[in-house]
């Protein structure tokens, strides 16, 4: 499915249209539709643990979420070798409005959100 990147993801400022296609209930992947060389794998954070935060005012905005739409949240796994070692952000979250086709990067504040973290050991989740 093709989306609108509102605002950026970070590092990739110049990615204004993605595909997201889920691989199965904890992972999709999501590559920039004008370049092939840039993709990203994400997990579904409620697969894996606790998740809860205010979507920011400015991220509503953006992608004209109300109470009523139809969202998904991912977090973007960095995947290293073996794949064990691999992390997850949790304070930057990728929040997609399915409605409309739009996605945004959020920032979460750490010390609003201590028990989340950048680069969350996948190892530490039971898959």
């Amino acid at each position: 499915m093709s989306y609108e990147v509102r605002g950026n993801i970070l590092g990739f400022e110049d990615t204004v249209n993605v595909e997201i296609a889920a691989i199965d209930e904890l992972f999709a992947t999501m590559k920039d539709a004008n370049n092939e060389n840039i993709s990203f794998t994400l997990a579904n954070p409620y697969a894996l643990r606790e998740y809860s935060f205010d979507v920011p005012t400015d991220i509503k905005v953006i992608l004209e979420i109300n109470e009523k739409s139809n969202v998904n949240v991912y977090n973007v796994v960095v995947i290293q070798k073996p794949l064990e070692n691999s992390t997850i952000n949790f304070l930057a979250p990728i929040i997609v409005n399915n409605d409309n086709k739009k996605v945004a990067q959020a920032v979460l504040d750490p010390k609003r959100h201590p028990e989340f973290g950048m680069a969350e050991s996948i190892k530490s989740f039971k898959l």
